[in-house]
């Protein structure tokens, strides 16, 4: 099965402020995509004191983060990241549904662009897969909010 990649054009956020906030649950695969998202921003153009990083415990409060970064920071894109590893109960499907519907809702309601980084796994092997290495989806995440910013 061959794995698509987003392209991006060359992007200057060099006036942007882009806030990131990250679940410390699952902290080790967070904590490399969160480094990924911030390269990317860097590369970017984004300066370092212009990229707000927060730590919320848990996905479910990444809502409320990227809503005080919002608010407080007064960021022009923010990036929420998080995993979500289903379990043998219905938590990870009621986690998943309203973390989603909540940064949709952020989106549509600050007019700014709050992107989806959560990964909703069945595994540890998928987190892995998608955290990791050269398939890490923190990259794409940074660069997708530079380029939401600029719209």
């Amino acid at each position: 099965m061959s794995k698509a990649k987003l392209k991006f054009d060359k992007l200057d956020g060099n006036k942007l402020k882009i806030g990131i906030v990250c679940a410390r649950w699952n902290a080790e695969f967070c904590e490399a995509l969160l480094a990924s998202c911030r390269q990317a921003l860097v590369d970017s153009q984004v300066r370092e004191e212009n990229i707000k990083i927060i730590r919320v415990p848990g996905s479910y409060e990444l809502v409320y983060g990227a809503a005080r970064l919002i608010k407080s920071e007064k960021v022009d894109a923010v990036v929420c990241i998080g995993t979500l590893i289903k379990g043998e109960t219905m938590h990870f499907e009621y986690i998943a549904e309203a973390v989603s519907y909540g940064i949709m809702k952020l989106n549509v309601e600050t007019g700014k662009p709050v992107i989806f980084g959560v990964l909703t796994c069945l595994n540890m092997e998928q987190v892995c897969a998608r955290s990791t290495g050269e398939n890490n989806h923190g990259y794409d995440w940074g660069r997708t909010a530079v380029e939401m910013a600029l719209l």
